[in-house]
């Protein structure tokens, strides 16, 4: 079995596992997804493929056994792992590698742990390549490498089972060969690497090792037997190596030379590597930098910012841009990027680059898609560029990355030249037919020639031979180089990766061959040689990846992973060779056979290169310290940075403390009829105080006197409750014996939930000259009562204070009082509402007045709004008369932002409306607001809260009950409606089918495109019938058909019958044409055949594909008529002159492959005898020749990704 598993945690959409060939072993290369776990029986290599001692790739290998494999894991199974690369860069000592003997191997064997076997048949295996170090443990640092030899005399007399050599101590550790001179319970020497002490070592020890263990042969050292592996040694697994090493006939054959003197000698050898446990991994601390965190799918943006980065002089230039003290972070790029930037520099954990993104104006949708990092630099290129215009650093990043070249095109046989210089701030480079960037630099300078049909018309001369191309004025210090390793694939329509090999060099010299890229007014006393600085890579496929980092900062030896957060030491080959692309080859499973190697694409190559010149890296790796960076930014940083450290502190010991939220009456005034309109408080904006949980409540009081200047005794604080109808409201003062408890005791008998807050209402008396008095007796017969006072006029809610009132008494006793805290006249009338609950409806029920409160089921912490007694005059006058009303409609109410269809990043306006409105009441009140007289040609389209876009599918009339239904998507709610003004009312509309329908005229070479739109049960007919209305033909009695046309080729000729409602012209483009006279007395033996355009597509030679393009057209052939007569009558259709239609070659093509003809042939014996002759896999006549139309612009991420957009930097 083989294991697989993935490897990148914040990769933002993995490669389709359709091939193996293609997936399943590309982790291979450490830097691609999939992981290769297993290690398949790691048989012996020939000299030309065996690879080092410890290779930097794992090798698969195949069992080719000719027999059932006697391999068996014994008690475990090891769990699956990835190999990183860096496990395996440290060079061993010396030493010679091995060939076996010139002798059929019986069995390839694999790696495990060494148990007893059971006897009888046992499962097929595969090896695990351990150790598991993917992200988690990944081993750094150069191992401690030993070699033992242990030399066993008298082998052939050993009568014990097992063997074991004596102790030999490597990295640190104790260790010991064990061997099976018998075999263990197999026909071969069973050999195993043991970790000596193990029965001693501590709980949850583990040591990774990478080994390999030989068996020498005494008469040609060359056939020494060595089998080399890796594995994590853990209690467990303690031993590990190979059951079936050799077979015994091999060893113990005297004229093969691995036991002589009856002595055979065992070699060992052992590299112990450090585990990084990456879950504790600091990369300041091991590497000097620090990471960058991914959102969600940014690891494109963060491998760009850390190569921008650590380009000393372009971080210099940052921290020179103006920035002040009053800028917000988050709305300015400047002050965002110099933040980031001095977070990279000075802190000691990952940086957070949401402030930088949101100053971007990119929402969370923005993060979550994946972009082209291409295309971000040049985007971030630019807006940088115009934010530095009139500031000290204007012309920075043109004098580190701008570079210009001349494009030129000069006669071969007249004096005539014409050239214009441009820039440029990086390179594209192809990579598909290059073996490297010089390469690419030979192709990008190649020489085009314009002669034949494609002559170049120069001034006065007319139309003549040229030469065209590209010279190079001058490179830019900082040299960025984009690798064309996406493309678009014209016979897939699709764009592909191209994983080809293609190589870099860690210096780069431009002015190599003579100066051969450089164009005549170049300054050849530059001299353009660069090094390498950082290599960007793609892991994955066209359709999404990951990407990361490699960066030398100095320019030194020393190179850096940057991967997201996580930062590593890596080597050049890491960096540079295992970056090439390309394939690789696994080691042949079984040398004695002819089987063929199998091959592996690596889906992870660089992507862009960025080379700093010589001349000038003294300059750009140059010093940034404090110095460079503003004053405020300084104070605001090292602010944050405080602050960060304190909320860190107050983390580690919030387990010490409870949270008390005190609310007021003060803070119920402040908020009700102004923040909120239910309940009585927000709990989230009243004063909070963090009290160590061990500190007697008694104590809190006196905070709480202090805080608010209440006396001790004069304070009652009150539990809060949440009801079942999921109200929270004061519910009972706490006892005293509570109050002697501590804050932690009280807040679990408060909160089942172990919340870490506890919320209180503190009630205190103030007497008329805003003292505290002595608080009232609280009894079981006195209950607690909160009042909201409506004013229907104002529509406004307020609170007016609370109340002790007796049970059992009634509401008419305190209607004076209420009037008093209204400020009404003592004998004004007033009713009074109970505010019950508000979700998911609202419920507020009329008070009798003349019921007890008891009666009335009133308790402690029940709410009363009163008003003035509404009249039947205020019934009419006011919107909301009464309490129950304008409750509903606060709770109902809904502020949407409006948005046009064609500006969805934009609100137009915003209106209050009621989630209760109709469909028809909002439409009248968008209509209203921008003074459109009928509502009915407003159309809507709800807001999708996820991509923060409007969904694909507009609301239908009447298609929603109520304006809570459009803003509602799935679980979330919006408060975003996109709205479109329509020519004709949209239930009219909606009865309609638009198609748009492209028109050939018969006679001038032109297409115009229609907009037909008919109602839905029209039919094409009737389309033809309006088509012909609105176009010009070649005569009155034309006579029209609709065509179906997809990619160059005719798939439908749509019968006049068919109903048009289920046309899709979203995909499929709609041809209308006159139909030609000769095909309306079509004779028994004539035959009706597509012709279509094409020519071969250089990309695929040799499987004959073909590319179609221009207009398709069908044409009447005649039984007996020759190509040549056929060809005539193409040529006066098309009409192409003579010059250029001599060039053009005739093939019958089927299933894509051309049968070229000759004018002699006969072409209607090429055709099946049939009429229907359109399909997918049709049978036409292929007109081969250049396509010297406009080309169909793809631009580097055109249908890349279907679900991304361009990047944009918004402010």
């Amino acid at each position: 079995m083989i294991a697989f598993q993935d490897d990148t945690a914040n990769s933002e959409m993995l490669p389709d596992r359709n091939a193996i060939s293609q997936a399943n072993f590309s982790r291979i290369d450490s830097s691609s997804w999939l992981s290769v776990q297993s290690l398949i029986a790691a048989s012996p290599s020939p000299p030309s493929s065996r690879p080092p001692l410890f290779p930097p790739l794992p090798h698969l290998r195949l069992s080719h056994s000719r027999r059932p494999p006697s391999i068996y894991t014994p008690h475990s199974t090891p769990s699956p792992g990835t190999i990183d690369a860096a496990a395996s860069q440290a060079a061993p000592p010396p030493m010679t590698m091995m060939t076996p003997p010139p002798l059929d191997q019986e069995d390839e064997e694999m790696l495990v742990p060494h148990s007893e076997f059971t006897e009888g048949p046992q499962q097929m295996e595969v090896a695990q390549a351990e150790p598991p170090t993917t992200a988690e443990n990944q081993p750094t640092e150069d191992p401690s490498t030993s070699r033992f030899t242990w030399t066993i005399e008298n082998f052939s007399r050993l009568n014990t089972k097992k063997l074991y050599s004596e102790i030999f101590v490597v990295g640190g550790y104790k260790w010991r060969i064990l061997i099976f001179p018998k075999g263990n319970n197999v026909d071969h020497l069973s050999m195993y690497l043991d970790v000596a002490d193990s029965a001693t070592l501590p709980y949850g020890w583990s040591r990774y090792a990478q080994f390999s263990l030989a068996v020498v042969n005494q008469l040609h050292n060359k056939y020494t037997i060595r089998k080399d592996t890796q594995h994590q040694f853990n209690a467990r697994e303690s031993d590990w190596g190979f059951t079936s090493f050799m077979p015994l006939s091999e060893l113990y054959d005297p004229g093969r030379g691995y036991l002589l003197s009856d002595t055979c000698i065992v070699e060992a050898e052992v590299a112990v590597r450090r585990v990084v446990d990456y879950w504790n991994y600091d990369s300041k601390k091991e590497t000097g930098f620090v990471g960058l965190k991914n959102q969600g799918a940014t690891c494109y943006m963060n491998s760009l910012l850390q190569t921008l980065y650590h380009i000393p002089y372009f971080r210099k230039a940052v921290y020179h841009m103006p920035t002040t003290e009053n800028d917000i972070p988050s709305a300015s790029i400047p002050l965002a990027l110099q933040s980031l930037f001095y977070k990279l520099q000075y802190s000691d954990s990952s940086v957070a680059t949401k402030e930088l993104t949101k100053s971007f104006g990119w929402d969370t949708y923005d993060s979550f898609m994946q972009h082209d990092v291409q295309e971000l630099n040049r985007v971030l290129s630019e807006k940088l560029e115009d934010k530095m215009k009139g500031t000290v650093v204007e012309g920075a990043i043109q004098q580190l990355f701008e570079g210009h070249h001349m494009n030129y095109i000069e006669c071969i046989n007249v004096d005539y030249k014409s050239s214009r210089k441009e820039s440029y701030y990086d390179l594209q480079l192809d990579v598909k037919g290059c073996k490297d960037v010089y390469a690419s630099f030979d192709k990008y300078v190649e020489v085009e020639r314009l002669d034949g049909d494609n002559k170049y018309h120069a001034e006065q001369y007319g139309l003549q031979d040229a030469k065209k191309g590209v010279l190079f004025i001058d490179f830019p210090p900082v040299l960025q180089l984009h690798l064309k390793r996406f493309e678009y694939d014209f016979m897939r329509d699709t764009m592909v990766k191209i994983n080809d090999r293609y190589e870099f060099p860690l210096q780069l010299d431009l002015d190599r061959d003579n100066g051969k890229y450089l164009s005549p007014d170049a300054d050849r006393s530059v001299r353009n040689l660069y090094t390498l600085h950082s290599v960007l890579v793609h892991s994955g496929g066209v359709h999404g990846g990951h990407y990361y980092a490699f960066i030398r900062p100095t320019l030194s030896d020393l190179w850096y992973k940057f991967d997201d957060e996580r930062v590593t030491k890596e080597d050049m080959k890491r960096a540079l060779e295992e970056q090439y692309g390309g394939e690789e080859e696994l080691p042949q499973t079984n040398p004695g056979f002819n089987n063929t190697p199998f091959k592996f694409t690596k889906y992870s190559n660089a992507y862009m290169l960025v080379y700093i010149r010589e001349n000038d890296k003294d300059k750009i790796i140059c010093n940034v310290d404090e110095k460079d960076i503003a004053e405020h930014l300084r104070i605001r940083l090292k602010k944050e940075q405080e602050e960060k450290e304190h909320r860190k502190k107050e983390k580690a010991e919030a387990h010490l403390y409870t949270i008390i939220k005190v609310a007021r009456d003060d803070d119920l005034a402040q908020q009700i009829g102004k923040e909120i309109y239910f309940d009585l408080v927000d709990h989230d904006k009243v004063r909070s105080f963090r009290i160590q949980k061990q500190m007697p409540f008694i104590l809190f009081k006196d905070e709480v006197a202090k805080e608010f200047g209440i006396r001790v005794q004069h304070q009652r604080f009150w539990l809060w409750a949440k009801r079942q109808n999921h109200t929270y409201r004061p519910n009972r003062p706490l006892l005293p014996q509570e109050e002697a408890q501590s804050v932690g005791q009280l807040r679990e008998v408060s909160n089942k939930a172990h919340n870490a807050e506890l919320k209180l209402f503190l009630e205190v008396e103030i007497g008329p000259d805003l003292h505290t008095l002595p608080l009232p007796e609280k009894t079981k017969e006195n209950i607690l009562l909160f009042f909201k006072l409506y004013d229907p006029e104002k529509e406004e809610l307020r609170y007016v204070g609370r109340l002790f009132v007796k049970s059992l008494g009634k509401p008419l006793e305190i209607l004076t009082k209420l009037n008093q805290m209204a400020g009404f006249p003592p004998s004004a009338e007033i009713e009074l509402y109970e505010e019950i609950k508000f979700e998911p409806s609202v419920m507020c029920e009329h008070i009798d007045k003349k019921l007890t409160f008891r009666s009335s089921q009133l308790e402690d912490g029940d709410i009363i709004c009163y008003q003035k007694a509404p009249t039947p005059e205020s019934e009419e006058q006011f919107r909301y008369p009464d309490v129950p009303s304008f409750l509903e409609y606060v709770h109902n109410r809904q502020i949407v932002h409006f948005r046009a269809l064609e500006r969805p990043k934009e609100d137009d306006f915003c209106l209050e409306l009621s989630k209760l409105y109709t469909y028809d009441d909002v439409v009248e009140k968008v209509a209203r607001h921008i003074s459109l007289d009928d509502p009915l040609k407003i159309r809507l389209t709800s807001h999708n809260c996820y991509t923060q876009q409007p969904k694909p599918q507009p609301i239908k009339y009447r298609g929603v009950d109520h304006l809570s239904d459009m803003l509602v998507h799935y679980n979330q709610t919006s408060d975003i409606l996109y709205y479109e003004v329509l020519d004709i009312p949209l239930p009219e509309l909606q009865g309609l089918k638009t198609l748009k329908v492209a028109f050939n005229h018969a006679t001038k070479n032109e297409v115009v495109v229609q907009s037909i739109r008919l109602p839905k049960n029209s039919t094409v007919a009737d389309v033809i019938n309006d088509l012909k209305s609105k176009v010009e033909l070649s005569h009155p009695n034309a006579e029209l058909r609709l065509l179906e046309v997809f990619y160059h080729k005719i798939y439908k000729i749509f019968p006049p019958s068919e109903k048009i409602e289920n046309i899709n012209d979203q995909y499929w483009t709609l041809r209308a044409e006159e139909i030609p006279e000769e095909e309306k007395n079509l004779g028994s033996q004539d035959r009706l055949i597509h012709v279509y355009h094409f020519m071969k597509d250089p990309n695929q030679n040799q499987t004959q594909q073909v590319q179609n393009f221009g207009e398709p057209f069908f044409l009447v052939i005649r039984e007996g008529e020759t190509l040549a007569e056929i060809k005539v009558r193409i040529q006066k259709k098309l009409q192409v002159p003579d010059e250029e239609f001599s060039k053009w070659k005739f093939a019958f093509l089927s299933l894509g492959r051309p049968e070229y003809l000759q004018d002699a042939d006969i072409v209607a014996s090429r055709f099946q005898q049939r009429r229907d002759v359109y399909g997918a896999w049709e049978q036409y006549l292929g007109l081969e020749h250049s396509d010297t139309a406009p080309k169909r612009s793809f631009a580097a991420n055109q249908n890349r990704h279907t679900f991304e957009k361009p990047v944009r930097i918004y402010n």
